[in-house]
């Protein structure tokens, strides 16, 4: 008999993942959430935004790119939705905008109730580490065009942000100070020569390796780190001018994006010493200095542009909230590059 199920689609699994996820999702939820008894849509209450003098509502959208692929290779699913999360959000809160909520996309081959569940659970705890809430997502099961263990991930995002509160290149000063906020590991950027490292090296997941504490995989799958909750805290009490969220381009690509054409960042190498995972993929991949440069964030997932004078509240502040920061660089006149000295 020809049906659904036998051309690859389980309803009843899809069903029974929604019930696995729903404790996990409403951990991530907010005041501001609407329950809709039907389902198709996820509400929030827009009269949060009256408190607002102009506010403008500010919206992102990402995947995770082949990190997934190491996922699914090593059958761990829950802290993909994590990496998920910091890719929208951390494009957020770099104009200055609070993250308040979000929506998921899966694509699979199969669907498995409980690797669903646990995607999904990833990326609500990406969401309540945001400060975020999660009023939404679909799963779509393709047998055919995946493989019964692939799938694909992506989300979007929206936040809000006072006007006059915009921050951005206008407000970059000759005399700023850049401020580097520390990465976990490589984030969500950069895992196709990542792989192609892995492949050529001949390179075995399961094993340690004498540069890292952990198994290769483990390091590999280390998430994002989700930066929202920090600038957000460190807008409240320091004048930030501008963020640059670190991802694919690398450090001086994106932070000059976040300069206007009248000034450059002049950065100090010497100013940190990138995690050992990027000596691992450099030495084992032969990948040149040039290279890691324009495809990894080695160790800088975010920057902050601040007054001189305000440095050292800054990353007293940061240090409070257990985020490793430094200077590491400075803003002068220039053609609005980012360079190291």
């Amino acid at each position: 008999m020809t049906s659904y199920a036998a051309a690859g689609v389980d309803i009843e699994a899809g069903d029974r993942a929604v019930e696995l996820m729903k404790s996990r999702v409403a951990r991530s939820r907010r005041p501001e959430v609407v329950d809709d008894a039907s389902g198709f849509a996820g509400l929030f209450d827009a009269s949060a935004f009256l408190r607002y003098r102009r506010p403008l509502l500010a919206t992102s959208t990402d995947g995770v790119g082949t990190k997934v692929m190491l996922a699914q290779r090593l059958g761990k699913h829950d802290t993909i939705g994590i990496d998920l999360v910091g890719m929208v959000v951390d494009d957020l809160v770099v104009c200055g905008a609070e993250p308040l909520f979000m929506t998921d996309y899966i694509a699979c081959g199969k669907v498995v109730p409980e690797r669903i569940a646990d995607i999904v659970g990833g990326v609500a705890e990406g969401c309540r580490l945001a400060g975020c809430a999660l009023i939404g997502g679909e799963t779509a099961e393709h047998p055919g065009a995946m493989g019964p263990d692939e799938y694909d991930l992506a989300g979007a995002g929206t936040g809000v942000v006072e006007a006059d509160e915009l921050l951005g290149p206008d407000r970059v000063r000759p005399g700023d100070v850049v401020l580097a906020l520390a990465s976990s590991g490589i984030h969500s950027n950069g895992y196709s020569l990542v792989r192609h490292v892995i492949k050529t090296a001949g390179l075995d997941l399961e094993r340690e390796l004498p540069e890292l504490s952990r198994t290769l995989g483990e390091e590999l799958l280390e998430p994002t780190r989700i930066y929202s909750l920090d600038c957000l805290a460190l807008i409240r009490e320091v004048e930030v001018h501008a963020f640059a969220h670190i991802t694919g381009g690398g450090l001086t690509a994106n932070l000059a994006r976040s300069l206007p054409g009248t000034v450059d960042a002049l950065l100090d190498r010497g100013s940190w010493t990138p995690p050992a995972i990027f000596e691992v993929l450099a030495g084992h991949g032969g990948v040149p200095q040039s290279e890691m440069d324009r495809t990894f964030n080695l160790g800088v997932g975010m920057c902050a542009v601040v007054p001189a004078d305000q440095a050292d509240r800054a990353l007293a502040l940061l240090d409070g909230r257990g985020v490793p920061a430094w200077v590491l660089g400075e803003v002068v006149p220039g053609t609005g590059v980012a360079r190291y000295r």
